[in-house]
């Protein structure tokens, strides 16, 4: 198939982006002509819904608040072969679009993120900037080396990729998720640099530096510990038993010089911190192979979906 033989989704989560929704719509509309734009509005307080439509966009909304909410209900409504999701803020480059969809079919991937590449100082904040840095290391450390750039909002999906995602997350930690799930199944992934501008006069982001970068490391921890609980639990049963051996060394030490155990309360404490570690360990083997099971579902939800194919 060519791209123009595909059913391909334009999707765009928009929030208060009256100023540049109209914008996107049409630069989408002219670098994919046979795509379907819809635009999702989440509780806008402006005209973003109205200008969508004017624009020739599909509007539908979204009442719970936050952009994982609004994620799930598009992948959960819309039917396409590809998916192309991009902010409503008209910062990404539409014209990159088929070629991003090109780089989808031709490695036979099932996502395709755009790597931003600023355009001009306003456009990538430093804050943010080193925030992703720190997130996209702790990511690469945890969960594998793939991505340089997690949080950036334009992605194309295959339709099995969008199909057997579950999202669970609720504001902008779901670029976070998506990349996560991606790593944990051994996803076929790529990067491809994408111009990234500053928002036209007249819109305003609605991220915080500070409370995103904490609610998207807050994430990545529960990931973690959902994901990798053999390490996350062994490694509180490392920290327990220390402490542990610790707290019961010069116990040891005074009971063999004089058979006498005088502090019998910090003993007790020694010896319910080791019991406590062992039972975090056991857990953590236990926990493991539950996750396992349902990695093993989630790839064969993945693998319930007809793959993509270039011709």
């Amino acid at each position: 198939m060519t791209p123009a033989q595909l059913r391909i989704a334009v999707l765009v989560p928009c929030y208060n982006e009256e100023a540049a929704v109209a914008t996107v719509v049409a630069d989408f509309r002219k670098a994919l002509p046979s795509a379907e734009i819809y635009v999702y509005d989440n509780n806008s307080r402006d005209r973003t819904a109205a200008v969508a439509r004017e624009a020739g966009a599909i509007v539908r909304s979204e009442r719970r608040q936050g952009k994982g909410h609004v994620v799930r209900r598009m992948f959960a409504d819309v039917e396409a072969d590809v998916y192309v999701l991009v902010d409503g803020d008209a910062t990404y480059d539409a014209p990159s679009a088929p070629g991003m969809i090109d780089r989808l079919l031709d490695d036979r991937l099932d996502m395709v993120v755009g790597l931003r590449v600023g355009q001009a100082q306003a456009a990538y904040r430093l804050g943010h900037r080193t925030g992703n840095r720190m997130l996209t290391g702790f990511l690469s450390s945890t969960f594998g080396h793939a991505f340089k750039d997690i949080l950036s909002g334009y992605r194309v999906f295959s339709r099995r990729f969008v199909k057997s995602f579950p999202v669970l997350s609720d504001g902008f930690e779901i670029e976070t998720e998506l990349a996560v799930y991606a790593l944990e199944l051994s996803l076929p992934v790529a990067e491809v640099e994408t111009p990234y501008y500053a928002r036209p006069e007249g819109s305003f982001s609605k991220l915080n530096t500070w409370r995103d970068g904490f609610r998207i490391l807050g994430t990545m921890l529960k990931l973690y510990r959902s994901e990798r609980q053999l390490r996350f639990f062994t490694g509180i049963g490392i920290v327990l038993a220390v402490v542990s051996v610790i707290l019961a060394i010069p116990i040891v030490i005074t009971f063999i010089e004089t058979g006498l155990v005088p502090r019998l309360p910090t003993a007790v404490l020694s010896m319910g911190l080791m019991i406590m570690a062992l039972l975090s360990v056991s857990s953590g083997l236990v926990l493991d192979t539950v996750t396992r099971g349902r990695r093993e579902m989630k790839m064969l939800a993945y693998l319930s979906q007809p793959a993509l194919k270039r011709d």
